[in-house]
């Protein structure tokens, strides 16, 4: 049987040409593929980058495989158990990372990251593994026909390998996907971990195989349904303010945001996440009774959806 850091490359490679496939379909306009090898880290990857297409505003499809020296804050920032010393130990990492920021405010913006870590010692003996990531949605209007069907999608997928996973993992998620100067989830929430070993290797491998083929198949029914649904002027604006809180949870408490700028990763891809427009408006606060409001209520107290 192949390393673990090998099948993992090629999941996310497979992962990449899948969703970007089945994006191309729909957004009447490929993507530009954009290789980078990085300065400071062994290794790079392939950004796929779609702008203004039927669907996608922009989005971006990431892989990326880089090796470099552990640094000071990287136990901390992943929460792991031991303190390690930047001059003795060694990490590989490899993942997946896409972000969709749709054209209409009735299509919600995806979130997903798949992601595996290795730890070597100075003798190049394996000391630590584990994965880490998950699939979460940022709609601008709640439908809860699309909301329960995108949890049911990651609910099936995490059966697959236990029933109760997806539970775990959605409380997770919830707790994760929070800006607590707001008081709100960045949206309607889904899975994610930020590191997960409880279990062996294969078994967390076939998890991530069966959650990256979901994110497909949960994420492109609600795009088909709302896609050609007809907007104004307000909702746009309530989109821009809406992608205003995906900016602020980006940039001040994503770990991955965070480990990415403080290894000498790729900036482009690691800000390839933010929204090409966005808006602050001061004070603003949606009317009693609209959809807006309704957005605002889900987000502040979260439901379950599956």
């Amino acid at each position: 049987m192949k390393p673990m850091c090998e099948l993992m490359e090629e999941c996310v490679k497979a992962a990449q040409i899948n969703v970007c496939e089945a994006l191309t379909a729909i957004n009447g306009k490929t993507f530009q593929p954009h290789p980078w090898t990085s300065n400071t880290l062994q290794g790079g990857g392939i950004a796929n980058i779609f702008t203004d297409g039927l669907l996608l505003e922009k989005g971006g499809v990431n892989i990326s495989t880089v090796r470099g020296k552990v640094f000071g804050e990287m136990t901390k920032m992943l929460s792991m158990d031991q303190q390690l010393d930047p001059d003795k130990y060694k990490y590989f990492a490899t993942g997946l990372s896409l972000v969709l920021h749709p054209h209409s405010p009735y299509v919600p913006t995806i979130h997903a990251n798949y992601r595996y870590f290795e730890i070597e010692d100075e003798k190049g003996q394996l000391v630590s593994w584990f994965f880490g990531g998950g699939t979460d949605l940022t709609p601008y209007y709640l439908f809860e026909e699309d909301a329960i069907h995108f949890h049911r999608t990651l609910k099936d997928a995490c059966d697959k390998t236990e029933v109760g996973l997806y539970e775990k993992l959605k409380k997770e998620a919830d707790e994760y996907f929070y800006l607590p100067h707001r008081k709100e989830h960045r949206g309607i929430g889904g899975i994610f971990s930020l590191r997960m070993q409880d279990r062996p290797a294969d078994q967390i491998y076939q998890w991530v195989q069966n959650c990256s083929q979901a994110i497909t198949h949960g994420y492109l029914p609600i795009v088909k349904k709302r896609i050609h649904e007809p907007y104004g002027e307000f909702q746009k604006k309530w989109q821009m303010i809406r992608r205003g809180r995906y900016v602020e949870f980006n940039l001040l408490h994503d770990i991955g945001t965070q480990f990415g700028l403080k290894s000498g990763g790729h900036v482009e891809n690691i800000l390839m996440s933010l929204p090409p427009t966005v808006s602050w408006e001061f004070n603003f606060h949606p009317q009693p009774g609209t959809p807006e409001e309704k957005l605002l209520a889900i987000i502040k107290n979260p439901k379950e959806w599956a």
